[in-house]
């Protein structure tokens, strides 16, 4: 008898730990976000189908693939691009990423006299088209910059066809 009192304390004080417990539990879960982020070999072949991209339409530029967070995880310069272009590439996709938008858009957007124009004053933001978001699943997990090209046009154009270049890998993986 003393036995089965024992027993069934036991089990009632282990179900009321678990019953405080479940709670925090639950909230362990919403204290851990996953996030996607590129792989270094996806980064660089980003970077590389870029620079190709441009170095066909006979552009030499600085290349930059940030990660989700404005971190560099490739900065590729080819041999003649001027020694302004990595900082500019890597500001360019820095501002893609933290602005969730393409910076051809932005620059249009945060003109002077617009609303938006007080943005251009933020530090390492760059308003000059060339940085494009890499996104997948409607979220921005990367951005690629591209400084070189005689154009921001022309920047936007090779940051593209870097992304496109891996949009299926994306898709089957994001």
């Amino acid at each position: 008898m003393q036995r089965n009192r024992k027993n069934r304390l036991r089990a009632t004080g282990g179900a009321l730990i678990l019953g405080l417990l479940s709670p925090l539990l639950g909230h362990a879960q919403d204290a851990l976000v996953p996030s996607n982020n590129l792989s270094p070999e996806v980064a660089l072949q980003i970077a590389q189908t870029s620079l190709a991209a441009c170095r066909a339409e006979g552009y030499q530029v600085a290349v930059a693939v940030v990660d989700r967070m404005g971190v560099p995880q490739v900065m590729l310069r080819d041999r003649f691009a001027g020694p302004h272009t990595p900082d500019t590439a890597q500001r360019k996709a820095w501002t893609a990423v933290s602005f969730r938008a393409d910076t051809l858009a932005l620059a249009s957007n945060t003109e002077a006299g617009s609303g938006q124009s007080g943005a251009r004053a933020i530090t390492n933001a760059l308003m000059i088209g060339g940085g494009v978001p890499v996104e997948v699943a409607g979220a921005t997990i990367a951005a690629v910059g591209i400084s070189g090209a005689p154009t921001g046009e022309a920047d936007d154009r090779c940051a593209r066809a870097g992304i496109e270049a891996v949009r299926a890998r994306l898709e089957l993986d994001g």
